[in-house]
């Protein structure tokens, strides 16, 4: 399987934290960090240093989009919370399915969540990129 990641935080979230809910959601998936092939979020998190330690960890290097990019990728959860934070009404799933190179119905975990024991939250989405 080759899957696109995108991936949304807020800011100070820690490695672990990001780690566990791709896992999570890779669980769900019936896919493991080796079917993995590409990962993406907005260019605002270009210096979050908990997407860099697992990009680093896993050996991925992070595809970084505007929000102004973002907001034209047709999503299922869009969220005007998102946009009031970030100017885009998606980051997880428009991310995924940019840097996939693909659209929403090949979406196959829309918008994972979790909080972690520190209150931080963590979001990816899943895309299965074409052949």
């Amino acid at each position: 399987m080759n899957l696109a990641l995108g991936l949304g935080c807020d800011r100070n979230t820690p490695a672990a934290t990001i780690q566990q809910v791709i896992d999570e959601a890779l669980a769900q998936a019936g896919a493991t960090l080796a079917d993995v092939r590409a990962v993406a979020s907005i260019d605002l998190k270009a210096d979050e240093i908990g997407l860099a330690e697992v990009a680093a960890a896993n050996g991925w290097t992070i595809r970084f989009y505007p929000a102004a990019e973002l907001s034209t990728v047709d999503v299922p959860n869009p969220s005007e919370t998102v946009r009031k934070y970030t100017g885009t009404p998606s980051v997880s799933e428009a991310a995924a399915i940019l840097v996939a190179g693909t659209d929403q119905r090949h979406l196959i975990i829309e918008k994972h969540k979790l909080r972690g024991p520190d209150g931080r939250n963590a979001t990816v989405s899943i895309v299965r990129m074409p052949c």
